[in-house]
């Protein structure tokens, strides 16, 4: 699969309405390797007679819903095995999408979609694909290339985890810099606290999955111009405990870091964030370098539903909320890159 255009996809979906949008979107973007299904029974014999190289899957099909199907699914794939399933449902709550992860699902998309972001969600995801088939391949001979191949094998494993980061950005930054910039700042803060330089480098790596879990927030609320209302802000709150879920139980250090990233960088100094409410030095160091990094990038620079501030508007907001928000030892390093005058240089993208 040199090309996403090559790959092979398989739509499983009990709405033939549903199945025939997808794949006229599909064929007008030149895949050429489209299967379907309406029978989520058939899913099993197709997984063997096609190979898919992604999975677009509805939820809710009589007789077998797609949280069975997800099951059956990843009890055929292999721990080093990456198939992407993209979830497309009119079920927006909560409690569907974070069973859906749990099988398995990779990201989600709602009905009705936006034929746009279904061909960017597909892309993004069959490139990661391709990038992991590429990492179990360099594996497989890792023994007689280690020496040759390291550079390339961290090269891969970096861009996996931008890749991961962007996933998160796509309904409002698909051009997913804002987490490269947040891994970019946020190492540069740990290197400033004098961190040891491999904690530092990690934590440059970590940080672009810190929002990991907005894939299961709805884009009503996500999106929303201006305030929250209470309710909202609860189903808001739930990305960190999400992006955490998504997160936990890897046996690779960087996401084990990332997943405690997720969870705590809405956490605050003073003991008023969330989810838990953390204070102080209880909260994990990596996750309030991110929480100030995530902060200023996000001041500074203008979504749909902000303007960007000036830097040394934005300088002024964090130095105000020294003690309060964030770490004040961490703010002080950061006033302190600010003033050598070359932070915007190193950050500009």
């Amino acid at each position: 699969m040199n090309a996403p255009e090559l790959a092979t996809i398989l739509i499983v979906d009990d709405q033939e309405y549903n199945i025939s949008l997808l794949e006229r979107t599909l064929s007008r973007a030149q895949f050429q390797a489209v299967h379907s299904t309406p029978d989520p029974y058939r899913v099993e014999r197709l997984m063997d007679e096609i190979g898919p190289d992604i999975v677009l899957l509805d939820m809710h099909m009589p007789g077998m819903d797609g949280l069975q199907v997800l099951e059956q699914i990843r009890s055929r794939t292999g721990e080093d095995d990456y198939l992407p399933v993209l979830v497309l449902t009119a079920d927006t709550t909560a409690e569907m999408k974070q069973k859906a992860l749990a099988a398995g699902a990779n990201d989600f998309l709602t009905k009705p979609f936006d034929r746009t972001e279904v061909l960017l969600r597909i892309r993004n995801l069959l490139k990661t694909r391709q990038l992991h088939v590429q990492l179990r391949q360099y594996n497989n001979s890792l023994e007689a290339r280690v020496m040759e191949r390291t550079e390339e094998l961290g090269e891969a494993k970096r861009e996996i985890l931008q890749l991961l980061g962007r996933t998160s950005e796509y309904r409002d930054d698909i051009t997913g810099l804002h987490t490269q910039r947040v891994g970019r700042l946020s190492e540069l803060i740990a290197r400033r606290l004098g961190l040891p330089e491999q904690h530092a480098e990690m934590i440059g790596k970590a940080a672009p999955l810190h929002d990991i879990g907005k894939i299961g927030i709805p884009d009503e609320i996500l999106m929303k111009p201006g305030r929250f209302e209470p309710h909202e802000f609860e189903r808001m709150k739930a990305h960190t405990t999400i992006g955490h879920h998504i997160l936990e139980g890897s046996r690779f250090a960087v996401l084990k870091m990332a997943g405690l990233i997720a969870l705590a960088h809405h956490e605050k100094w003073n003991g008023t964030g969330y989810p838990e409410g953390k204070q102080g030095e209880e909260i994990p160091i990596e996750a309030r370098i991110v929480a100030l990094a995530d902060f200023y990038d996000a001041l500074t620079h203008e979504r749909p539903y902000k303007k960007a501030w000036a830097p040394k508007d934005a300088l002024a907001e964090v130095v105000s909320q020294r003690g309060n928000h964030f770490d004040p030892n961490i703010v002080d390093a950061f006033v302190e890159l600010f003033r050598e005058g070359d932070l915007q240089t190193s950050l500009s993208m």
